[in-house]
């Protein structure tokens, strides 16, 4: 299906950055955000510091969460996000490495599916209090499709370190 013939869609987005002024790089993309085909930014959460999960010599990440209207399907803006992380450089090494930026579907709709290249939701949005914190500040009665009601999901990673950034 084109984004031409598709219904508006409600989707949440994940940004990330600890590379090159990772601040900087998650706020660039937020604005690419603005440009892309058949969708409109509503609103975006503050930035977050977080130390790095899984591969831990690496610097603290900056993070982010924005919420979009598109017409785009899920595919397309899948498409439309690895798009912009290559044109800032985005290499993928290896599960977890520093990365100049990070773009990431978290929700689209209540749509829950398993593809190669996509799941949605998330798979391992709701162990991280990066983008769960994020993602509560812009939407507090957020529903995750399978999984529940965020503020449950949110106490559940209250240990893991997560800065404001005050602007």
């Amino acid at each position: 299906m084109s984004a031409l013939n598709k219904t508006v869609s409600q989707a949440f987005i994940a940004l990330g950055s600890n590379l090159e002024n990772p601040a900087h790089q998650v706020r660039q993309a937020i604005n690419e955000l603005t440009r892309l085909p058949a969708t409109r930014l509503l609103v975006y959460s503050s930035l977050y510091c977080s130390a790095p999960i899984g591969r831990l010599d690496q610097p603290d990440f900056i993070n982010a969460v924005a919420q979009i209207e598109t017409r785009l399907t899920p595919q397309e803006l899948l498409i439309a996000l690895l798009e912009i992380e290559q044109r800032y450089g985005r290499i993928r090494e290896s599960l977890n490495a520093p990365r100049i930026l990070d773009l990431d579907i978290l929700i689209y709709d209540d749509l829950q599916c398993r593809e190669d290249n996509l799941t949605l939701p998330h798979p391992r949005m709701c162990q991280r209090a990066f983008v769960l914190q994020p993602l509560w500040e812009i939407s507090p009665d957020c529903y995750i499709p399978g999984h529940g009601v965020i503020t449950k999901l949110l106490d559940a990673c209250s240990e893991q370190r997560l800065q404001r950034i005050q602007d």
